[in-house]
């Protein structure tokens, strides 16, 4: 008596693995199915033992459609029989869904997010007064940190005051300011607080007060 063997080599690929290869036998002999009655029988049969692998969603319309789906594409879309939804095709399965851009408004300094530049928009267009400026020198000192945990190296005042006149599109522009930012230590440490005189100029970008 013969004992015929089932090499790796010889079988067919699993095309849902999940499923097993005695299911894909399954599909593979209904494909093979000459009566168009029997083959729909059989193939509701392998529907419904489908859907016993996940007893709990079995009889939910979604997840039947899913099946009858991975049913036809298990076959290889050779499967001719009735479907209750719209037969899927290679080319279906074959499309890409179109690339979602990524939620980012300036990825040049992705470093500093989204709600930076979203309280960047609105300070832009605040009146001129102490408001303003108190708001603008807490997004400075939030962008500097923001650099600072990106790239731990020291930052000069002058590199963020830069990137925050271009993020706002010109519309801020501290490079006169009479107050520094938030000494680096400070802000990596979580701090970030100083205080600021209006009647102090500053000496130097970094760290830059008179010393008395």
């Amino acid at each position: 008596m013969t004992n015929a063997l089932e090499y790796n080599s010889e079988r067919s690929k699993l095309i849902i693995p999940e499923y097993g290869r005695h299911l894909q036998k399954m599909v593979e002999h209904a494909v093979s199915i000459e009566d168009d009655k029997e083959r729909n029988k059989v193939a509701r049969s392998i529907i419904s033992v489908m859907g016993n692998m996940n007893p709990h969603l079995r009889d939910v319309p979604d997840f039947q459609h899913k099946l009858w789906d991975q049913l036809f594409i298990i076959s290889d879309f050779k499967l001719d029989v009735e479907s209750p939804f719209p037969k899927p095709t290679k080319e279906m399965l074959a499309e890409r869904p179109d690339r979602l851009e990524y939620p980012e408004n300036n990825p040049k300094y992705r470093f500093y997010g989204n709600n930076i530049k979203k309280m960047i928009d609105e300070a832009k267009d605040y009146e001129e007064g102490d408001l303003k400026e108190a708001l603008v020198l807490t997004i400075a000192n939030h962008m500097k940190k923001s650099y600072l945990n990106w790239n731990r190296d020291s930052v000069d005042d002058g590199v963020i005051f830069e990137h925050l006149r271009e993020l706002s599109g010109g519309k801020i522009n501290l490079k006169n300011a009479d107050e520094d930012l938030s000494e680096a230590s400070d802000l990596i440490r979580g701090g970030g607080k100083k205080k600021y005189s209006k009647n102090t100029k500053k000496s130097g970008r970094k760290g830059g007060r008179k010393r008395h």
